[in-house]
Protein backbone atom coordinates (compact mmCIF):
# COMPACT_ATOMS: atom_id res chain seq x y z
CA UNK A 1 0.00 0.00 0.00
CA UNK A 2 0.97 3.63 -0.35
CA UNK A 3 -0.80 5.09 2.68
CA UNK A 4 -1.66 8.73 3.13
CA UNK A 5 -0.89 10.47 6.39
CA UNK A 6 2.02 9.77 8.68
CA UNK A 7 3.40 6.74 10.51
CA UNK A 8 0.64 6.82 13.15
CA UNK A 9 -2.02 6.59 10.43
CA UNK A 10 -0.19 3.68 8.83
CA UNK A 11 0.13 1.88 12.18
CA UNK A 12 -3.61 2.13 12.82
CA UNK A 13 -4.18 0.05 9.68
CA UNK A 14 -3.39 -3.03 11.81
CA UNK A 15 -6.79 -2.46 13.45
CA UNK A 16 -8.42 -2.24 10.01
CA UNK A 17 -6.75 -5.54 9.07
CA UNK A 18 -7.89 -7.24 12.29
CA UNK A 19 -11.48 -6.13 11.72
CA UNK A 20 -11.28 -7.32 8.12
CA UNK A 21 -10.07 -10.80 9.16
CA UNK A 22 -12.75 -10.99 11.85
CA UNK A 23 -15.54 -10.00 9.46
CA UNK A 24 -14.30 -12.17 6.58
CA UNK A 25 -14.25 -15.26 8.80
CA UNK A 26 -17.70 -14.47 10.19
CA UNK A 27 -19.02 -14.00 6.65
CA UNK A 28 -17.60 -17.36 5.52
CA UNK A 29 -18.32 -19.38 8.67
CA UNK A 30 -21.33 -17.74 10.27
CA UNK A 31 -21.98 -15.44 13.21
CA UNK A 32 -21.65 -18.19 15.83
CA UNK A 33 -17.90 -18.40 15.24
CA UNK A 34 -16.35 -17.50 18.63
CA UNK A 35 -13.90 -14.80 17.51
CA UNK A 36 -12.28 -11.96 19.44
CA UNK A 37 -9.51 -9.43 18.79
CA UNK A 38 -6.37 -9.29 20.94
CA UNK A 39 -4.47 -6.02 21.04
CA UNK A 40 -2.92 -4.96 18.82
CA UNK A 41 -3.02 -7.44 15.98
CA UNK A 42 -4.22 -10.96 16.71
CA UNK A 43 -7.51 -12.68 15.97
CA UNK A 44 -8.59 -15.32 18.48
CA UNK A 45 -10.87 -18.30 18.00
CA UNK A 46 -12.22 -20.00 21.12
CA UNK A 47 -9.54 -18.14 23.07
CA UNK A 48 -6.63 -19.45 20.98
CA UNK A 49 -4.56 -17.55 18.42
CA UNK A 50 -5.98 -18.10 14.95
CA UNK A 51 -4.41 -15.17 13.11
CA UNK A 52 -1.58 -12.70 13.42
CA UNK A 53 -0.99 -9.44 11.56
CA UNK A 54 2.33 -7.68 10.97
CA UNK A 55 3.01 -4.33 9.36
CA UNK A 56 6.27 -3.47 7.59
CA UNK A 57 6.91 -0.01 6.24
CA UNK A 58 9.51 1.93 4.33
CA UNK A 59 9.94 5.64 3.89
CA UNK A 60 12.07 8.63 4.71
CA UNK A 61 11.74 11.89 6.59
CA UNK A 62 9.14 10.55 9.00
CA UNK A 63 6.80 9.54 6.16
CA UNK A 64 5.60 6.08 5.20
CA UNK A 65 6.05 5.65 1.46
CA UNK A 66 5.05 2.00 1.34
CA UNK A 67 3.32 -0.35 3.76
CA UNK A 68 2.97 -4.10 3.60
CA UNK A 69 0.37 -5.78 5.78
CA UNK A 70 1.10 -9.46 6.37
CA UNK A 71 -1.79 -11.58 7.59
CA UNK A 72 -1.46 -15.21 8.61
CA UNK A 73 -4.55 -17.28 9.30
CA UNK A 74 -4.37 -20.90 10.45
CA UNK A 75 -7.07 -22.33 8.23
CA UNK A 76 -6.12 -26.02 8.16
CA UNK A 77 -3.43 -26.46 10.82
CA UNK A 78 -1.70 -24.57 13.63
CA UNK A 79 1.79 -24.73 15.12
CA UNK A 80 2.25 -27.07 18.06
CA UNK A 81 2.21 -25.34 21.45
CA UNK A 82 5.86 -26.39 21.90
CA UNK A 83 6.78 -24.18 18.92
CA UNK A 84 5.61 -20.91 20.50
CA UNK A 85 7.17 -18.89 23.32
CA UNK A 86 6.25 -19.64 26.89
CA UNK A 87 3.13 -17.79 27.98
CA UNK A 88 1.89 -17.35 24.40
CA UNK A 89 -1.69 -18.15 23.58
CA UNK A 90 -2.45 -21.63 22.33
CA UNK A 91 -2.26 -21.68 18.51
CA UNK A 92 -5.46 -22.94 16.88
CA UNK A 93 -6.73 -23.60 13.38
CA UNK A 94 -10.16 -23.02 11.94
CA UNK A 95 -10.47 -26.66 10.87
CA UNK A 96 -9.18 -27.99 14.18
CA UNK A 97 -11.51 -25.88 16.31
CA UNK A 98 -14.65 -26.01 14.17
CA UNK A 99 -14.24 -28.71 11.52
CA UNK A 100 -14.95 -26.03 8.90
CA UNK A 101 -12.93 -25.97 5.70
CA UNK A 102 -12.23 -22.58 4.10
CA UNK A 103 -9.89 -22.33 1.14
CA UNK A 104 -7.18 -19.67 1.07
CA UNK A 105 -8.74 -18.24 -2.12
CA UNK A 106 -12.18 -17.93 -0.51
CA UNK A 107 -10.69 -16.26 2.55
CA UNK A 108 -8.64 -13.88 0.41
CA UNK A 109 -11.71 -12.82 -1.59
CA UNK A 110 -13.73 -12.16 1.58
CA UNK A 111 -10.77 -10.48 3.28
CA UNK A 112 -10.15 -8.10 0.37
CA UNK A 113 -13.78 -6.98 0.33
CA UNK A 114 -13.88 -6.56 4.10
CA UNK A 115 -10.57 -4.67 4.22
CA UNK A 116 -11.79 -2.34 1.49
CA UNK A 117 -14.96 -1.59 3.45
CA UNK A 118 -13.10 -0.81 6.67
CA UNK A 119 -10.47 1.24 4.85
CA UNK A 120 -13.25 3.32 3.28
CA UNK A 121 -14.61 3.91 6.81
CA UNK A 122 -11.24 5.30 7.87
CA UNK A 123 -11.05 7.54 4.81
CA UNK A 124 -14.54 8.89 5.32
CA UNK A 125 -14.80 9.13 9.12
CA UNK A 126 -11.32 8.77 10.62
CA UNK A 127 -10.19 6.27 13.23
CA UNK A 128 -13.10 6.73 15.66
CA UNK A 129 -15.50 4.20 14.07
CA UNK A 130 -12.63 1.72 13.65
CA UNK A 131 -11.70 2.14 17.32
CA UNK A 132 -15.31 1.57 18.39
CA UNK A 133 -15.75 -1.48 16.16
CA UNK A 134 -12.45 -2.96 17.34
CA UNK A 135 -13.38 -2.43 21.00
CA UNK A 136 -16.74 -4.13 20.46
CA UNK A 137 -14.80 -7.25 19.39
CA UNK A 138 -11.93 -6.96 21.91
CA UNK A 139 -10.87 -9.96 23.99
CA UNK A 140 -10.67 -9.48 27.76
CA UNK A 141 -11.93 -5.90 27.78
CA UNK A 142 -12.40 -4.88 31.42
CA UNK A 143 -10.29 -7.77 32.69
CA UNK A 144 -6.81 -7.91 34.20
CA UNK A 145 -4.02 -8.40 31.67
CA UNK A 146 -0.24 -8.05 31.69
CA UNK A 147 1.67 -5.86 29.23
CA UNK A 148 5.36 -6.69 28.74
CA UNK A 149 7.75 -4.22 27.16
CA UNK A 150 11.26 -5.65 27.21
CA UNK A 151 11.75 -6.73 30.84
CA UNK A 152 9.12 -4.34 32.21
CA UNK A 153 5.78 -5.85 33.21
CA UNK A 154 2.65 -3.82 33.88
CA UNK A 155 -0.50 -5.45 35.13
CA UNK A 156 -3.87 -3.78 35.14
CA UNK A 157 -7.42 -3.62 33.86
CA UNK A 158 -7.69 -3.48 30.07
CA UNK A 159 -9.77 -0.36 29.47
CA UNK A 160 -9.59 -0.25 25.66
CA UNK A 161 -7.61 1.69 23.10
CA UNK A 162 -7.21 5.42 22.63
CA UNK A 163 -7.45 7.47 19.44
CA UNK A 164 -3.85 6.58 18.53
CA UNK A 165 -4.49 2.85 18.96
CA UNK A 166 -2.47 2.68 22.20
CA UNK A 167 -3.57 0.15 24.81
CA UNK A 168 -5.25 1.74 27.83
CA UNK A 169 -4.35 -0.07 31.03
CA UNK A 170 -5.50 1.00 34.51
CA UNK A 171 -2.71 0.05 36.91
CA UNK A 172 -1.94 0.78 40.56
CA UNK A 173 -0.07 3.86 39.26
CA UNK A 174 -3.10 5.10 37.32
CA UNK A 175 -4.17 4.98 33.71
CA UNK A 176 -1.37 4.12 31.27
CA UNK A 177 -1.36 4.45 27.47
CA UNK A 178 0.95 1.79 26.03
CA UNK A 179 1.91 2.07 22.38
CA UNK A 180 3.88 -1.18 22.08
CA UNK A 181 3.94 -4.31 24.25
CA UNK A 182 3.36 -8.04 24.33
CA UNK A 183 0.04 -8.79 26.00
CA UNK A 184 -0.55 -11.78 28.22
CA UNK A 185 -3.89 -12.76 29.65
CA UNK A 186 -4.00 -13.49 33.36
CA UNK A 187 -5.89 -16.49 34.65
Amino acid sequence: MRPTGGPADAARLSFVAALAVYDALRMLCGPSLNLALKWPNDVLLNGGKLSGILLESAGAGGQVATLVIGIGVNLAAAPDLSEVEEGALRPVSLAGETGLQVSPDDLLDALAASFDGWQRQVAAYGFGPIRNAWMARAARLGETITARTGKTLMQGRFEGIDDSGALLLVTAQGRQAISAADIHFDG
